[in-house]
């Protein structure tokens, strides 16, 4: 059953009515109008799994496509592009600019996981499925994993890893918590990733601690992300699903800078934030991105290969793994040896490593400069989430950018949108750093000039990442 709101609730924003609504009401208004039409949100919730089930499963079972084959005409190439051309893009998308609305309204993975949850058993979660950092490990994995099978490309290995990400959610949901999504909490490969992304997103459900503290009795409302909402100060967890709209007069949908979390010395900078961004969307994620374009790669694999050859040891050039392990699809000349795939797991988790351990060094030479309370090597890490963001948001496009070319479409103005992308996470990240530091008056001006360019060098780093892998290789 629905929460009732206090009819002082309605009696205020009913005179709030009589006049032009600002936009921070308005806001308020569409947080309130999302909470009274749950059941709105649950049809709809119930088509996009249904949507997402389909083209999860149903590719799997068709024929690999011609090679004349198009888009619209071929089921598996359709659901290839939906999946990595445009849904995931715009998922990262939406997180930036709206917080995690893709959790909380559309997600199927939450949505069946909740629904387990309220008809599982209920049982209260074990300590070990709360450590912290199962999010970043789980990334990571998954993050490598679907290279090593080419997940972007082939329905098999989509199906292998999202469908069997989403019967893990439905078991985990049907096992722990009561209507609760113990799952995203915890377990969610992506959690990590959207914590952080919803970091600088415009727009949070802002909570009046003052007036929540003196609303009268509590009135009981559902929260499946199991965010204790009287005290949340940060979007990372936050699903955005608009339960708590309204909640004790204290809790609504308002704007803010994208940069005031961040800025913000009382919220408190996690090391498995800083750890996911620097070594997961900015290291491996960026490395997985990147491989099949880089010539490192290539020319590695081929003095390998021939070293190979020339001492007569083909072991490692046959191509008989199973598909589930490597990709294995030989009907159309596509199949990893296990050379690539060693190459594939030491190219992304060395490089991967090495370039965020490298990023890394900058916030930790800037804290030290700083040794200002508040000011840690974590804080100076989360300036880079513009960049991280931007990182991540180029490196699904590339999917994106080859599928289009496969259809023989000129994009004459990609370069123009990759560097405007690029730009805005430089010019960001730098703001942020600056703007950190600024708040340390105290702290000699050589002090803050050397942080400061302390913080350009990973900035500068990401850049010419980006820069060799669109514009050199």
């Amino acid at each position: 059953m629905e929460t009732v709101f206090p009819l002082r609730f309605y009696a205020s924003a009913s005179v709030a009515s009589t006049a032009a609504p600002s936009s921070g009401n308005r806001l308020a208004s569409i947080g309130l109008w999302l909470r009274r039409h749950r059941q709105r949100i649950a049809l709809m919730q119930w088509g996009v799994a249904l949507f997402y089930g389909a083209l999860v499963v149903l590719p799997a079972v068709l024929p690999l496509p011609s090679g004349d084959a198009h888009l619209w005409d071929n089921l598996r190439l359709f659901a290839q592009f939906v999946f990595w051309g445009l849904w995931w893009p715009g998922v990262m998308l939406a997180t930036v600019s709206l917080g995690r609305v893709w959790c909380g309204l559309f997600c199927p993975e939450g949505f069946l996981s909740e629904l387990a949850s309220r008809h599982g058993r209920g049982k209260a979660a074990p300590t070990w499925l709360k450590w912290r950092y199962w999010p970043f490990i789980a990334f990571v994995t998954t993050t490598i994993y679907g290279q090593l099978v080419s997940v972007y490309q082939y329905a098999e290995a989509a199906l292998l890893i999202l469908g069997g990400s989403t019967l893990v959610a439905v078991l985990v949901g049907f096992l722990y918590g009561h209507d609760k999504r113990v799952w995203c909490r915890y377990l969610c490969p992506a959690s990590g990733v959207f914590a952080i992304l919803a970091k600088i997103a415009p727009l949070h459900y802002k909570v009046d601690r003052a007036a929540w503290d003196h609303a009268g009795a509590e009135q009981p409302f559902n929260c499946p992300p199991l965010v204790d909402v009287r005290r949340m100060s940060s979007a990372s967890d936050c699903h955005a699903c608009a339960r708590c709209a309204g909640q004790r007069d204290a809790v609504q949908l308002a704007p803010r800078s994208p940069f005031a979390e961040i800025l913000r010395l009382d919220i408190p900078a996690r090391a498995t934030d800083a750890y996911t961004l620097i070594f997961g969307v900015m290291g491996i994620a960026t490395a997985a991105f990147q491989w099949t374009v880089s010539p490192w790669f290539l020319n590695l694999k081929m003095t390998l290969a021939t070293w190979l050859v020339e001492h007569e040891s083909y072991r490692l050039l046959d191509t008989d793994a199973p598909w589930w392990l490597l990709t294995h699809y030989p009907e159309v000349n596509d199949a990893f040896t296990w050379l690539d795939g060693i190459l594939v797991l030491t190219y992304l988790l060395g490089g991967g490593v090495l370039l965020g351990a490298l990023l890394l060094i900058a916030p930790h030479i800037a804290a030290r400069l700083m040794r200002h309370p508040g000011l840690d090597w974590k804080r100076f890490a989360l300036t880079l989430t513009p960049m991280g963001a931007a990182s991540v948001i180029l490196g699904l496009t590339m999917t994106t950018a080859t599928q289009l070319r496969g259809e023989h479409l000129l994009l004459l103005w990609l370069p123009h949108l990759r560097v405007a992308l690029l730009g805005a996470g430089v010019i960001a990240s730098l703001w942020l750093a600056f703007a950190l530091i600024r708040q340390a008056e105290k702290v000699k001006p050589l002090r803050r000039g050397g942080a400061f360019f302390a913080m350009t060098l990973p900035v500068a780093l990401m850049t010419g990442v980006w820069g060799l892998a669109f514009f050199v290789w």
